[in-house]
């Protein structure tokens, strides 16, 4: 998962709210849309961590430098703001989290309050 949300991390902030071009990633590389819950032996816990908080800085320096009414500069989703953006992130980490939190109770059998 913390591939998943490294990835889409960079996805939804750099490339569809910003427009920014990665040639060998996704959605150029609609073969690799996929990659992000296949693990390799460089996929550390340790490596996905610190994707993940480079991905957030970045990300909220987009956030601070766009208004919320922005629309996103990639075409399928022009219709989209910043604001959704956000609150679609807030839900999709929201909703990582809450996988986890299963993953962790089904491994040690405590459940978090």
């Amino acid at each position: 998962m913390l591939k998943h949300n490294a990835l889409w991390e960079r996805r939804w902030f750099q490339v569809i709210l910003a427009g920014r071009h990665f040639p060998d990633e996704w959605p150029h590389d609609e073969n690799g849309a996929d990659d992000d819950f296949v693990l390799g032996e460089h996929d550390t816990v340790a490596r996905w961590v610190a994707s993940y908080e480079e991905q957030v800085t970045v990300a909220r320096g987009i956030v601070a430098a766009t208004d919320l009414d922005a629309p996103c500069a990639w075409p399928k989703l022009a219709h989209r703001n910043l604001r959704w953006v956000l609150l679609h992130m807030i839900e999709e980490v929201a909703r990582h989290a809450g996988h986890a939190d299963i993953i962790r109770e089904t491994l040690d059998g405590t459940h978090s309050s």
